[in-house]
């Protein structure tokens, strides 16, 4: 046996993820509020960057002798031509940075309102600590009613027991329950209940309309006020069904979820990040960049740069104010990177989209990335990411990008319909139904054939699922 020393020559191609490549794509699918905190911790981290307000100049001069700097759009790009290592080929990931392209001025355009971006609602913990403070307890059946309230959930029911409670606070479970009865009694009614029938009978206590049956309904019959099973209530309490049906118009006027109206996520404000105007036939498109920093390198740095690079010494500091100047340069070209971005495939779902924006939701065409990708020469997972998260404000409303993306339908005259028209077409059949006779699924498929349109029962139940309507059971009303 013998051993050899071989010499082979082999050609392979191979992806390197640059942490700036990757910080470019991070930056890419990451939302407008994303972003702008990721701005300001990198601006908190460099002390190269700086906020460039709006009235200043764009400054003109070199950061080195090496580099360039040009501004467009508004926004700052430095171009570093030092020995290559740190470049990558933009063109074959997302695109070739440069000018960010035309933004169209919003001066004539009608601007959404936002006065209400920043609001804060008041939390539920909140509204209840304030009338807590208003009441008169003793300090420890305060403490005990801030345990309640700390334990309440965004529904406004008790998350933990009374034993919980008791136990914590070395009392027993009967002075708990005490000062729970008069937590109950604060705004809004039915909150802190224990379960769905402590919230709904104590509304009723407080509006002063408990009545046997509606509390019997109540205790022994929520399965079939769910399945609006009338007729076996009236029969398991030997009443009338017209008895029964008064009773549920007041059970129907309650709130299941009291703390829900204090729910601090139950409002999403949302700021575009690109804006879609119709001016006369045309629609321009313009980049939302209110409260968007507009990043620059320090002019300060760049003249101790410049009186380093004058001298022998200064090895380390000098070495750290590059270091920082490119992070700072990859970053602003990341920023403009990904703002071309959006903008030109919101120029391309615009131009796709065309009839939709001109005729409404029935004419929405289907669509799915690769058009996208192959019209704007990018890959599917950049348009992907770039879709994400990302809100077009237009004529129509406003719509996360990827709404634009759907499958098609196929319409028995041969034709292609999107799947969020077919959603819309049925949800108006159902607003347009009579309630008390209210279409089953197989019925909204003949109407749906009536407008040609060929769909199986089962699909119209997935869509009506997702819209969140009831099916026709649920959907009866009785009165």
């Amino acid at each position: 046996m013998t051993l050899e020393l071989k010499q082979n020559l082999k050609l392979t191609q191979q992806l390197i993820m640059t942490p700036q490549l990757q910080q470019a794509i991070k930056l890419l699918q990451l939302s407008r509020i994303e972003l702008i905190d990721a701005i300001t911790v990198e601006m908190n981290e460099n002390p190269l960057l700086e906020e460039r307000a709006f009235d200043d100049e764009a400054d003109s001069e070199a950061v080195t002798e090496s580099d360039t700097v040009s501004t467009t759009a508004g926004t700052r790009e430095i171009t570093g031509e030092g020995d290559g290592k740190d470049d990558f080929d933009w063109d074959g990931y997302l695109e070739d940075y440069g000018p960010m392209g035309v933004t169209y001025s919003r001066e004539h355009a009608e601007i959404p309102s936002f006065e209400n971006l920043l609001s804060k609602t008041q939390s539920l913990a909140d509204h209840m600590l304030w009338q807590l403070n208003l009441s008169r307890f003793t300090e420890i059946e305060k403490r005990i009613a801030q345990q309640i309230i700390g334990n309440l959930d965004g529904n406004g029911y008790l998350a933990a027991t009374v034993q919980e409670i008791a136990e914590l606070e070395d009392v027993e479970n009967d002075f708990v329950e005490k000062v729970l009865k008069r937590v109950q009694d604060f705004d809004p009614t039915g909150v802190a209940a224990r379960d769905l029938k402590e919230c709904l009978l104590n509304q009723i206590t407080f509006a002063g309309r408990l009545k046997p049956l509606l509390e019997n309904i109540i205790q022994d019959h929520i399965r079939d006020l769910e399945t609006k099973n009338y007729a076996n209530i009236a029969k398991k309490q030997k009443v009338s069904l017209d008895e029964v049906l008064a009773a549920v118009g007041v059970i129907n006027n309650l709130d299941p979820k009291p703390g829900r109206i204090y729910n601090e996520e139950r409002d999403q404000y949302i700021t575009p990040d690109v804006f879609v105007f119709k001016i006369g036939e045309e629609y321009r498109i313009a980049l939302n960049e209110d409260g968007m920093p507009r990043l620059r390198v320090s002019n300060l740095y760049r003249e101790i740069l410049s009186d380093l690079s004058d001298t022998s010494k200064g090895g380390e500091c000098k070495d750290y104010i590059k270091d920082r100047l490119q992070s700072a340069a990859w970053l602003i070209k990341s920023i403009q990177q990904r703002q071309k971005t959006i903008y030109r495939v919101t120029e391309s779902l615009v131009h796709f989209q065309k009839d939709f924006f001109d005729r409404g939701i029935n004419f929405l065409r289907p669509m799915i990335l690769r058009d996208i990708a192959d019209d704007v020469g990018m890959h599917e997972s950049t348009i992907s990411r770039v879709t994400t998260n990302k809100y077009v404000h237009t004529p129509r409303g406003l719509f996360e990008l990827k709404y634009f993306f759907n499958s098609g339908i196929n319409r028995t005259n041969g034709d292609s319909i999107a799947s969020e028209s077919v959603k819309e077409k049925i949800r108006k059949i159902i607003s347009e139904e009579d309630s008390r006779k209210p279409l089953n699924d197989s019925q909204i498929v003949v109407q749906l054939k009536e407008q040609d349109i060929s769909i199986a029962r089962r699909t119209v139940a997935k869509y009506r699922e997702m819209m969140g309507i009831l099916p026709s059971s649920k959907r009866k009303k009785y009165f």
